[in-house]
């Protein structure tokens, strides 16, 4: 049965009793939702929802969804970019009588089940993660079957649509194509909290000039914002320590490191307050309990990287910190976004350290292929008649394997190349390098920085300076920021804290793993690497200027030579905290391509401090670029393998095996082999520092 216009809305109070169902007898609609479901039912429009973080945008498309079915329509196709929020979404769409499943890469075998169910009409809704557009077999399998009867399709957190956006998304790009799938009629629905003009510009080039676009105001009335200026991690860890535990309920904390959530969180452990990491990294079913815990209270807080963010719903989450800076305002808006939805107030703190600017820049760096690098992988596909294999890429390309990732991403949905089972091959499509586009997304880019760097510095409110970021009409001073009432987050720190935090800091255990396999694609050598040629776990003094001993670190690299406060302090770790299991006899070092005085020299006064012999037997074959600047497991093993060799008479016990950083841990595998080979004992790298990593 068809839907016509102004059958659905205004003959009945169908809507408030499905959305009394979602929210509670008291709930009502919110201005906007009611005219937005009515534009998706009724008018069967292409809508772009641009409203604040906690207004509602998920109860409109549930509501609209149950009435379109009831009146015959069939299942809608949600697009949702994280796991946690499907889950929260299954759990909404249950309350309002919506039979949800979704398909994403963790149940692959029910694929074919809920493929099954929605052919028997026994599925309301279809939650599908944007990456799924990506699997050739959910594209000729699934997608053709579900887009064929598809009643409504909804685009969530549709900036990602957009490379102008925050936080864009390649797979978004093919949702543009799933549109041409679809009946004639069916409404799309788009939602965001965080889209500037630009954006929406992007997006109705992309969807079409029909897209009608209701926005709402952006402002947050809970959300007590407040900066602190600081730079020194130590007094940071502090402040948390010191503020987090009078905090009301559970909150997060915002890092942008995968490491930091770690240095955070155990720090906090220590000072007595339940706090976890959480990222990308963290295992799906450690990150389903760790969300749990969170909407639970059972946690104090979650330190997180942007991986818990978009769509996490905790009504209750009673604060949200920043330790380092996001990019854009526009990011941390939709950050800070998390806190105090059903609350009637909920602090919100940005802390600045010195770092912040160095990550930043490496995420706008890297967030699009360079010429150079997208031109080679589109060559190298011309010039092979049969697909290629990634591993053949990254042997042929030097680019990191998530930059090659996403850079094939983008080159596939620009329809230069395809995929071909697990490899790719070039397309008959003509391609060519947009620079022009590049170059103006990312001035925006570095606009965007240098505006959330005058965030809290310019006596500007700063709900106000947030929202005329995300060009909302309706920005106006909050009336409660720091700016407004006068009130500062700063507190005065605890010395012993402070010192407790920079041990913590100095002394966290960073482990140096070994290699256990040779870099896919090899020809030789290739597979496991023998036991009897792999070295032992290691030990990192630092993370590079970091908190603790980094900042030293750095300062030695720059001078030429290292402090005797880093020998002592690596004799301290090796001889007192670490204690390598077989305890090394002798000492010698990796000799440096552009550093290898320094390096011997420290060594060389680490040995003497550790009472073991020095003995500098490894030397350079052949002339090889420095490892920090190839950025793949291919490059990096092509560019050591064969270019060390042991001169000399090698003892036969255990050896500390000594260098200034380590990123990738080839040229400790490397030389690790050449000294085993050689008939040295067992082999315990150490390192100075780890190279600062994402």
């Amino acid at each position: 049965m068809s839907v016509r216009a102004g059958t659905v809305l205004g003959v009945s109070d169908r809507p408030l009793e499905l959305l009394h169902a979602i929210a509670g007898q008291e709930a009502a609609f919110r201005q906007g939702q009611r005219e937005a479901i009515d534009a998706v039912v009724a008018e069967r429009r292409r809508v772009l929802l641009v409203q604040r973080t906690g207004w509602g945008k998920s109860a409109v498309y549930f509501i609209a969804t149950r009435l379109l079915r009831d009146a015959g329509a069939g299942p809608t196709i949600l697009v949702s970019p994280l796991l946690a929020l499907m889950r929260n979404q299954i759990q909404m769409a249950q309350r309002a009588g919506v039979r949800a499943s979704t398909i994403n890469s963790e149940n692959r075998d029910d694929w074919e089940a809920i493929t099954e169910a929605i052919g028997r009409d026994e599925v309301d809704l279809l939650l599908v993660s944007p990456e799924r557009f990506n699997n050739p077999a959910f594209r000729a399998e699934v997608l053709p079957i579900v887009a064929a009867r598809s009643g409504l399709l909804v685009i969530d957190e549709a900036h990602c649509i957009s490379d102008w956006g925050h936080d864009f998304r390649p797979d978004y790009r093919r949702l543009v194509r799933v549109l041409e799938l679809l009946p004639a009629g069916v409404p799309v629905l788009c939602t965001t909290a965080t889209a500037n003009d630009r954006v929406i510009e992007d997006i109705q080039a992309q969807l079409g000039a029909e897209l009608v676009t209701q926005r709402g105001p952006l402002a947050r009335e809970s959300l007590a914002l407040s900066m602190l200026e600081t730079s020194s991690q130590p007094d940071r860890l502090a402040w948390l320590a010191q503020v987090v535990p009078g905090l009301e309920g559970s909150g997060v904390i915002y890092v942008l490191t995968i490491a930091d959530t770690h240095r955070v969180s155990s720090f906090l452990r220590t000072q007595g307050i339940d706090a976890h990491a959480y990222s990308g990294e963290t295992e799906p079913e450690r990150r389903l309990e760790l969300e749990e815990a969170l909407i639970a209270n059972d946690v104090k807080a979650l330190v997180a990287t942007s991986a818990l963010g978009m769509g996490f719903d905790k009504p209750d989450l009673g604060f949200v910190i920043h330790y380092q800076s996001p990019g854009s305002a526009i990011a941390y808006y939709q950050q800070v976004g998390r806190a105090g939805r059903a609350l009637p107030r909920a602090p919100v703190v940005l802390l600045r350290g010195t770092e912040d600017r160095d990550i930043q820049d490496y995420f706008i760096v890297s967030a699009f292929p360079s010429r150079a690098k997208a031109e080679e992988a589109i060559g190298l596909l011309e010039q092979r008649a049969a697909a290629v294999a990634e591993s053949e890429i990254l042997s042929a390309v030097n680019v990191g394997q998530m930059r090659l990732r996403n850079m094939l991403k983008i080159l596939e949905v620009e329809g230069a190349i395809e995929r071909a089972g697990s490899k790719w091959r070039r397309t008959s499509e003509p391609w060519s390098y947009d620079e022009e586009r590049l170059r103006r997304v990312t001035e925006v880019r570095r606009a965007e920085q240098a505006a959330m760097e005058q965030y809290g510095r310019t006596g500007k409110c700063l709900m106000e300076f947030l929202l005329q970021q995300l060009d909302d009409p309706g920005a106006e001073p909050c009336g409660r920021c720091m700016v407004c009432t006068g009130e500062s987050p700063e507190v005065e720190l605890d010395p012993g804290i402070v010192a407790k935090a920079r041990e913590h800091l100095r002394w966290a255990e960073l482990l140096v793993e070994p290699r256990l396999q040779w870099p896919s694609g090899m020809t030789e050598p290739k597979g496991r690497i023998p036991e009897e040629l792999r070295m032992q776990p290691g030990r990192a003094l630092s993370v590079l200027n970091d908190g603790g001993w980094g900042g030293l670190v750095r300062k030695g690299l720059e001078a030429g030579e290292f402090s005797d406060a880093l020998v002592q302090a690596s004799a301290d770790l090796v001889g007192k905290r670490w204690r390598p299991d077989p305890p090394p006899t002798w000492v010698t070092c990796v000799p440096s391509v552009s550093r290898h005085e320094v390096v011997a020299g420290f060594a060389e006064r680490l040995a003497a401090t550790l009472a073991l012999p020095f003995r500098p037997l490894i030397v350079k074959t052949r002339e090889a670029k420095p490892q920090k600047e190839l950025e793949n497991s291919q490059q990096q093993f092509g560019n050591v393998w064969g270019a060390f060799a042991v001169e000399g008479q090698t003892d036969h016990g255990p050896v500390l095996l000594v260098d200034d950083m380590v990123d990738s841990r080839w040229t400790l595998t490397v030389v690790a082999a050449a000294l085993l080979e050689a008939g040295s004992g067992p082999v315990s790298p150490f390192v100075l520092a780890e190279a600062v990593s994402d």
